[in-house]
């Protein structure tokens, strides 16, 4: 074996990490095991609220658990690039966290809110899940952690240090999937209780929709994940640089809407974002269909026809 082979070949030793990228990094872990703790609380107290807080309830605090993951995924590579620790330590420990965060959390999520919520509208004698709809919630559940990692690994492999080719993502990413199912979580929170004060049919109507929606909802953002759907890099494309005023007055209106009601801000910012990527993503598809010619039939050289 020649030294080149037996350099290539030897073990690589970590021996110097960045300490604070590290910590907001393993901050993202952490809230992610939070969340997942609290939707297992929810599912034996769906109605014991956390903190003595009005309508915070255990799966609504499971769901900001995942909205907190993702500001410190955020944060983590700003802070990372500005201290000089960007390495590749730091990215798989961000890929792990965020199989956590954005992984398992909003799967096991979906199966208590989604468990507990057809438990109260239709009382079963069994268990949700020794029947056949709850077996197709759990393969759905599995689905989107499958397809998380699949995202994340990819990622991985296909990522560029280019801060020119991180304007667009390949697939959604998964923090902005897993963003989506907390935020339907939280208006399912927040927005029935609200109803409920003052139209009881209106909340149950709302309550039976979001519950029967989540699955679904799971399951597409699980297959727009590992798609090849282009997604926009929201801050490295309309926050990084100089922008227009009206960006300013924008982002002012949407954090004004955030404090006036987050649940159903959130809950719309999602459903904009994932219709931003993939209507256009369709509208291609089908112009470029549409506008291919149909191949000519051929002429005959007959003069009688």
């Amino acid at each position: 074996m020649s030294k080149e082979n037996k350099k290539n070949s030897s073990p690589r030793h970590l021996k110097r990490v960045a300490v604070l990228p590290s910590l907001v990094t393993l901050a993202n872990a952490l809230f992610g095991f939070a969340a997942i703790h609290f939707a297992a609380r929810g599912m034996n107290e769906p109605h014991l609220l956390w903190l003595n807080k009005p309508e915070l309830t255990f799966f609504a605090a499971a769901a900001w658990m995942i909205v907190l993951a993702m500001i410190a995924d955020a944060m983590d590579g700003f802070v990372a690039r500005k201290s000089g620790g960007t390495s590749d330590f730091g990215g798989q420990l961000d890929s792990l966290s965020d199989v956590i965060s954005f992984g398992v959390a909003p799967a096991f999520l979906t199966l208590r809110v989604v468990e507990s919520g057809l438990k109260e509208i239709f009382e079963p004698a069994s268990p949700l899940f020794g029947s056949l709809p709850g077996k197709l919630l759990w393969l759905v559940a599995a689905m989107y952690v499958c397809c998380a990692a699949l995202r994340l690994a990819r990622f991985n492999v296909e990522n560029s240090p280019d801060e020119s080719s991180h304007l667009k993502f390949k697939g959604l990413p998964s923090p902005a999937a897993a963003g989506t199912i907390a935020a339907l979580v939280l208006l399912y929170s927040d927005l029935v209780p609200e109803l409920q004060k003052g139209s009881p049919a209106v909340a149950q109507f709302s309550s039976t929709v979001i519950i029967y929606i989540l699955p679904f909802i799971l399951a597409m953002v699980a297959i727009l994940m590992v798609s090849t759907v282009p997604f926009t890099h929201v801050v490295n494309q309309y926050l990084k640089g100089r922008k227009p005023f009206g960006y300013v007055v924008l982002l002012v209106f949407l954090w004004l809407l955030i404090f006036w009601k987050p649940q159903l801000t959130l809950t719309i910012a999602s459903l904009i974002y994932l219709a931003s990527g993939l209507l256009p993503w369709l509208g291609q598809k089908f112009i470029k269909r549409k506008d291919i010619p149909s191949e000519p039939e051929e002429q005959s050289d007959d003069p009688c026809q």
